[in-house]
């Protein structure tokens, strides 16, 4: 930092590492991604130079690491990128110099010990060799050290779209010196080799990939250079591994000490000791990872950033109960060491530092459950004496060897776990797939890994064609790229079109257009989108706009319809009846952050937030239920706020820091500029950044009042309320509840008292009736059990009880299976219409004679037009057409003749 600052640079800090506001991404994968909109002239540029060090996720989408992390000894999920920019200022000459400068004279790396790559050029794309770069780098290194790279490792592009250019690579070489002088690093370079790496990458981004491939040059011309810190340890600390540096040892050595198990770094995968070590390396690298996401606001779900964040936390929990023996959650403990060690760089990971912890706990306790059932029922599943068929399957010749029915059922050497079992193992119950194949290859089993890949495709699939969407390229209107929102004070504005393109999500096309001035919020900060209409400037003709979202910093408006003439002036216009009510939502959350503090405590903070025009929802820190005492005072405290009608007090362009050390609530996970927006309800009150709509005083919002409070993650809760007329409308309909209630009750004078009575009341009846219910089949059995028929040595029933619920028929079948040996048994029932089958089976029977409860029910449910289930000795079915249940009946004897 201090270098680049000495070269005119401004120091920025990191962007959070999960992503908002940009639908081609889910988390900054790149140092650019904060400036892409910079790149393509979207937004205006406010410093020339720029350097920083970027929190960076690699584990989903074109960059994806998670598979090599730990195996290796230089990849990571999260790591730090340091940069320096420039946005149309300098450009390669510059770049080079002050990388070779850096590295040689500041870090003092070797100069006989690094070698440098240059774009060779690519004729399908008509882009020339990169001369210009391959010139000013022979200044600084000789020719037979320069080496020319191909599109695939020389033409740097962030996604299938976007900015895009020529790089330059620098790699060093860290083997030890007899290597080198065996074997020229040159002929290593790019080669996987884990000790000859890159170290420095200088993009010069001078063109944006459009959506039909094509390369369009950039307005200006820029450098994005990137040099991985994990990288640069190593080489400064001359380690043959990142995880030997003092970035990971402290928490290599604590999982090492913990584990009473030494960590072999430079072990190789057929040394002793290697799983133990990967497993170190998982761990020291993906707490990283999770905690910086949990810290940022995301925390682990089953959908989006989410997923990817309890994946990545339960791919270090598998290593640590696989290869170290943690059986209880143990990740959690090495939080406060990250925390120490990020202070000075990262400060919000130690500010969060319990709550982090207390997600993490959470999470592991929940998957070690997970890991476990997985466990129990993989070793019943292949348990000789329970096996079935549908979840496992002999070898084929395709394996060298013959299975036939007559080989023994025991003989576990010929069996291969379905790949559509090990796809459920991992998808229902998040066990995952090397640990099926671990504990498959302990039983002398193997998994049908082409099964389980097919099976995971199937799902990929289905999702992409769920969520799909196509962009097409802007096609530009007017020119211009510096968009005005007015949307705070006015609701209406003149306005022209600056570009539009057609997007089409699950067939259905839609326009996304960007205004030069517009009123519309776009959704952003927990605040959904805008909706109203564009008119044309004699406003005959209008067109709505359905939503409003930000991308890359640009105001996007979704309109379904465009006007046939588009280079005019128009009337962008915001719905009142949405905009209103949204207002009053977004402040009441303002007043509620504010009450939940004063109330639970200064741990409070905001961790999500959905407002609209019909409700808010709030996610905050706290670790325990929210109790009815502190709602009602929570509820006091925002009511109060609003009869107080306090004015809105709107500070625009407030300095970053002035604002902070005002003390103004910030938000973990979201990206400040130099200046902020500061909403002020009461300066001893609610003071927060913010950019969304408000009222312009409190009372505006009416009244408020809260409708749940619920459990999100470990650590997380969340309230949903309702205000003005939505919440009188509430307030309204309980009261009319209330007195219909009261009514039916005959008007108790104690309306509590008389529901209670009521339930009791209910309750004595049930036990009555439920003790009739097992009279009554106590008299069944004995009846049916004089039924059963004998064929061929089988205890035969098959017959229609009148029994009130699903549950009796089922005591019936169990009680039967008591008193019966080999016993086939088929009941239906008939409760309101609803036809029933219910199929008991003698354990005995399963395996003597091959009957399965769960085949047979599916095939009996047929005649009944329905469908079902279970397991081998018990199983049920429902269906739709109770006249079929006479030919199920009959149906059932054809299984034991």
């Amino acid at each position: 930092m201090d270098f680049f600052a000495s070269k005119g640079h401004k120091i920025v800090p990191s962007a959070p590492i999960v992503v908002k506001n940009d639908p081609s991404l889910m988390f900054t994968n790149a140092g650019m991604n904060q400036f892409k909109e910079l790149f393509l002239g979207e937004v205006p540029i406010k410093y020339l130079r720029i350097a920083d060090t970027q929190r960076c996720l690699r584990v989903s989408g074109k960059h994806n690491d998670l598979e090599e992390v730990g195996i290796d000894t230089y990849h990571h999920t999260m790591f730090e990128m340091l940069g320096n920019w420039s946005f149309g200022d300098y450009f390669k000459k510059e770049a080079i110099a002050w990388s070779w400068e850096l590295l040689t004279e500041v870090y003092k790396i070797p100069k006989d010990q690094l070698y440098v790559s240059v774009f060779e050029g690519d004729e399908k794309e008509s882009l020339a060799k990169d001369q210009e770069a391959y010139d000013i780098w022979k200044q600084y290194i000789s020719e037979d050290r320069i080496i020319l790279g191909n599109k695939k490792d020389n033409f740097w592009e962030m996604g299938e779209t976007g900015p895009c250019g020529p790089c330059s690579e620098i790699h060093v070489d860290m083997r030890p010196l007899t290597e080198r002088q065996n074997v020229d690093g040159k002929t290593l370079v790019n080669q996987d080799d884990p000790q000859v790496i890159e170290i420095w990458n200088n993009v010069f981004m001078q063109f944006n990939r459009k959506k039909d491939g094509s390369l369009e040059k950039l307005p200006k011309q820029h450098v994005d250079t990137g040099m991985g810190l994990e990288r640069l340890v190593r080489v400064i600390q001359k380690k043959t591994s990142n995880y030997d540096t003092d970035i990971f040892q402290p928490l290599i050595q604590f999982i090492s000490k913990e584990s009473k198990m030494p960590y072999k770094g430079d072990s190789l995968s057929s040394e002793e000791g290697w799983g133990e070590a990967v497993a170190m390396r998982v761990m020291a690298d993906h707490i990283r990872a999770i905690c910086f996401c949990i810290a940022d606001g995301t925390l682990p779900s089953n959908n989006k950033a989410g997923y990817v964040v309890r994946r990545i936390l339960r791919r270090a929990v598998r290593y640590a109960y696989q290869y170290l023996g943690f059986k209880d959650p143990f990740l959690y403990k090495l939080v406060p060491i990250l925390a120490d060690q990020f202070d000075d760089v990262f400060p919000e990971l130690k500010k969060q530092q319990d709550f982090v912890q207390k997600v993490v706990k959470e999470e592991e306790v929940t998957f070690l459950r997970t890991l476990q059932s997985g466990i129990s029922m993989f070793r019943t599943l292949t348990d000789p004496s329970t096996e079935q068929s549908i979840m496992l399957f002999e070898e084929d010749d395709a394996l060298d060897h013959i299975a036939t029915k007559e080989k023994s059922r025991n003989d576990r050497a010929q069996k291969r776990i379905r790949g559509e079992f090990a796809f459920r193992l991992s998808d229902t119950y998040g066990f995952p797939i090397d640990l099926t194949e671990l504990m498959a290859r302990e039983i002398g089993w193997t998994v049908d890994l082409v099964g389980f890949e097919a099976a995971l495709q199937q799902q990929k699939s289905r999702s992409r064609a769920a969520t799909v969407t196509d962009t097409e390229d802007w096609v530009i209107i007017n020119d211009g790229d510096d968009v005005e929102f007015v949307g705070y004070d006015d609701l209406e504005t003149e306005c022209k079109i600056f570009k539009y393109r057609k997007v089409t999500t699950k067939g259905i096309e839609q326009y996304q257009v960007v205004l030069n001035r517009t009123p519309f919020y776009a959704e952003s900060g927990g605040q959904s989108g805008d909706t109203g209409k564009l008119e044309d400037a004699s406003r005959l003709f209008e067109y709505p706009i359905t939503d409003t979202k930000k991308d890359n910093g640009l105001i996007i408006h979704y309109i379904d319809t465009l006007p046939d003439e588009l280079s005019g002036s128009f009337w962008a216009m915001v719905d009142p009846v949405k905009r209103i009510p949204t207002e009053n939502n977004h402040s009441a959350t303002h007043l509620l952050h504010a009450a939940l503090k004063q109330v639970l405590g200064n741990h409070v903070n905001q961790k999500g937030s959905l407002v609209n025009a019909d409700h808010l929802r709030f996610d905050f820190s706290h670790f325990s239920k929210v109790s009815d005492l502190e709602i009602s005072e929570i509820e006091k405290i925002v009511n109060s706020k609003i009869r107080e009608n306090i004015f809105l007090k709107e500070e625009r362009s407030v300095p970053y820091h002035d604002a902070i050390n005002s003390g103004v609530t910030a938000l973990f996970g979201e990206k400040y500029g130099d200046f902020v927006r500061v909403i002020t309800f009461d300066d001893h009150f609610s003071k927060e950044l913010c950019g969304g709509t408000h009222v312009k005083a409190s009372g505006k919002i009416g009244y408020f009042k809260i409708i749940s409070e619920s459990a999100v993650a470990a650590g997380v809760r969340r309230i949903e309320a309702i205000t003005g007329e939505v919440a009188e409308q509430y307030m309204s309909d309980q009261s009319h509840q209330i007195s219909g209630l009261k009514e039916v009750l005959r008007n108790p004078k104690d309306l509590r008292k008389a529901v209670e009575s009521l339930i009791d009341e209910n309750n004595r009846l049930k036990k009555e009736i439920d003790k009739n219910i097992l009279e009554r089949t106590a008299g069944l059995k004995h009846e049916l059990a004089k039924l059963a028929e004998e064929v061929n040595g089988i205890n035969f029933i098959a017959q229609k009880v009148e029994l009130p619920n699903l549950d009796a028929v089922k005591n019936l079948a169990y009680s039967l299976k008591d008193i019966l040996n080999n016993l086939f048994l088929v009941l239906a029932s008939d409760v309101d219409g609803k036809p029933s089958l219910t199929v008991m089976i003698s354990e005995n029977l399963i395996k003597e004679r091959n009957l399965n409860a769960g085949n047979i029910v599916r095939e009996l449910a047929k005649e009944i037009q329905g469908g079902g289930g279970g397991q081998a000795f018990f199983a049920t079915a429902g269906g739709k057409d109770s006249s079929g249940i006479e030919n199920a009946l009959i149906k059932a004897r054809a299984f034991i003749s």
